[in-house]
């Protein structure tokens, strides 16, 4: 079968399949199967695929008309203009998450301690200490094997963080500067209407934020004073209706300087409130 054939055969495969953007998924896993760029295609595109180029392209398409997420079948994703390692055991990191980086790299300084609280593959903590390679950085996730995939991404994009195995705050010693998060905030009734690449396939522990969505931001919030410092600041990210609620917890814990940050979408994003000084 030659790449135009091959190209063809895959966007029609996952049209059938319902697959958003049908086109542009066939054409990621073409070049990743073949390892070929778009000027490559256009040179090569009636010449024949090797047989064990169709072979893993047909494996792929199917796991993806599957709705397998197409970062698990790549393996990778990019996030705020890194590569990061992605496979079952962590939340595909999302566009809407680097309006949390970015608040942070508007407070992270040189020299400072950052905390990073439910880490997943290591996507936040990692991209700040990027930006900011003079500040310190521990990061936690109660899944071991989330870790794992953190620490190859940490390795993979040249940063230094602590990680440690902790169900929120268990296992943290310490005092911080900056404490960021982007926990589970999805109620349980809203799990089963979320995109079967989402309910199916990414690890149900990071997203299930109990029956409201506010369980994490509340035990978060309870115990975060006596690890941050007098003057210190959280980020959280939220659902897009979180907005008011999460303020109110931070107000109702004595933070002041509370802001809601938008994304690009135009949604609420980003809650963040400063630990007043002693």
């Amino acid at each position: 079968m030659i790449y135009r054939e091959a190209m063809k055969l895959g966007e029609n495969i996952l049209h059938m399949a319902d697959v958003t953007d049908a086109r542009t998924d066939a054409w990621l896993l073409l070049e990743q199967v073949c390892r070929i760029d778009r000027s490559f295609y256009y040179l090569h595109m009636e010449e024949d695929l090797a047989e064990e180029q169709l072979s893993e392209y047909k494996i792929a398409l199917k796991k993806r008309a599957e709705h397998v997420p197409l970062q698990y079948i790549i393996g990778e994703t990019e996030f705020m203009g890194l590569k990061f390692k992605v496979n079952s055991n962590v939340l595909i990191p999302r566009q809407d998450t680097e309006t949390l980086v970015e608040e942070a790299l508007k407070v992270v300084a040189p020299g400072m301690h950052v905390l990073d609280l439910c880490t997943g593959s290591g996507c936040i903590i990692v991209s700040i200490l990027y930006n900011v390679p003079q500040a310190e950085g521990t990061a936690t996730d109660i899944s071991k094997q989330a870790l794992l995939v953190a620490k190859e991404n940490a390795k993979q994009n040249g940063v230094q963080v602590n990680f440690e195995r902790s169900d929120l705050f268990d296992a943290v010693t310490g005092v911080f500067d900056v404490i960021v998060s982007n926990p589970p905030y999805i109620p349980s009734g809203e799990v089963p209407k979320l995109m079967p690449e989402v309910r199916s396939f990414e690890p149900m522990e990071a997203l299930d934020g109990r029956e409201d969505g506010l369980y994490f931001y509340r035990k978060i919030v309870a115990s975060c004073p006596e690890y941050l410092k007098p003057g210190g600041r959280i980020l959280f990210e939220i659902g897009y209706d979180q907005g008011r609620a999460v303020s109110g917890l931070l107000e109702e814990a004595g933070f002041q300087e509370i802001r809601i940050v938008k994304d690009l979408a135009g949604n609420d994003r980003v809650v963040s409130g400063m630990l007043p000084q002693m």
